[in-house]
């Protein structure tokens, strides 16, 4: 009788707690340093969700080891809904990157939800004698061994995007890591490297003031934002098939139950038709997520495929950030 009254009144507890969720400020895990996309991304999003769950959310920059001190942290909270990870593509990268990971990308969280999609573009040195991508492959072609490939560090999106260009190609280049995607840009304008593949978020204010050569873009279908617009897809260019966009979604430690779970991807799902939530994420050259992939089982299903493919091009490059 007394172990069933306590079972009984630990139900009744974990009920009453659920109805209240959220009773206090929700911790959104950035896993990089303050101001990059990521944070932009996720300080964006905390105030579109602000009415919609119903709750002050604050952002805790948890930045290293390419984003896994982050994701670490998280995976280990207590899982109350009151700790989640805003994470980008490192979700599925990190387990080919990392060989000693300290969580298990799909057995240690709850998948919330699909954010958006920050295309990237491929540009160059200003010097660089190509003017379109066309003569840069030529160009390439002709120099294979002596191209400087920079990117903002391993286990970043624009490493990434190098890895499978490389690979598209067929071309080894002379990979160039930096702590950050500033000093590679800094370099590129600079002429010390000549080629870098990153994110519009970071690219596209270079572009417009044409302080860079830009030569196509990553995804499979051409952008509209002004200063994109007129670039071919690498697709279209001749690499059949190349499609690199970074991605932002929203996790839970395991575990989490599944009515909080159910709650934070209702108020996303409002918070992602948030019209000012959608002008800035387009200022950043993003797009946002309408495809079943807000969805949970959707969402988990996405990072899954997207582990199958970046694991066997990491592997083969044999570049570990471990």
């Amino acid at each position: 009788m007394r172990h069933a009254l306590i079972a009984t009144l630990a139900v009744l507890t974990a009920g009453s707690a659920l109805a209240e969720y959220p009773e206090k400020p929700i911790t959104i895990v950035v896993p990089f340093a303050a101001g990059g996309p990521t944070d932009k991304v996720a300080r964006d999003l905390a105030e579109a969700l602000r009415k919609p769950l119903g709750a002050t959310l604050v952002i805790e920059n948890v930045g290293g080891a390419g984003g896994t001190l982050g994701a670490t942290k998280v995976a280990k909270a207590a899982p109350d809904g009151y700790t989640v990870l805003l994470h980008h593509i490192g979700m599925a990268t990190s387990p080919g990157l990392y060989r000693a990971l300290q969580y298990k990308t799909l057995d240690d969280f709850e998948y919330l939800g699909l954010i958006n999609e920050v295309p990237m573009t491929l540009i160059g040195r200003p010097t660089l004698p190509a003017a379109n991508y066309a003569e840069l492959a030529k160009w390439l072609d002709a120099n294979k061994g002596k191209v400087n490939l920079a990117n903002a560090g391993l286990g970043s999106a624009s490493h990434l995007c190098g890895l499978l260009f490389q690979s598209t190609l067929k071309n080894d280049m002379t990979t160039v890591p930096y702590k950050g995607t500033a000093p590679a840009m800094n370099d590129l304008l600079g002429g010390q490297v000549d080629i870098m593949c990153d994110q519009t978020t970071n690219t596209t204010g270079q572009i417009e003031a044409g302080k860079v050569k830009a030569y196509a873009v990553t995804t499979t279908k051409r952008l509209t934002a002004p200063a994109l617009a007129k670039l071919p897809t690498l697709d279209e260019s001749g690499l059949k098939g190349f499609n690199v966009s970074i991605w932002h979604g929203l996790y839970a430690p395991k575990g989490t139950p599944k009515a909080v779970v159910d709650k934070v991807n209702a108020a996303l799902k409002v918070a992602l038709q948030d019209a000012d939530f959608h002008k800035r994420q387009e200022a950043l050259g993003a797009v946002i997520v309408t495809d079943a992939r807000v969805n949970s089982v959707d969402h988990k299903k996405f990072v899954e495929a997207e582990i199958n493919k970046w694991g066997p091009i990491i592997r083969a490059a044999g570049q570990y950030a471990d």
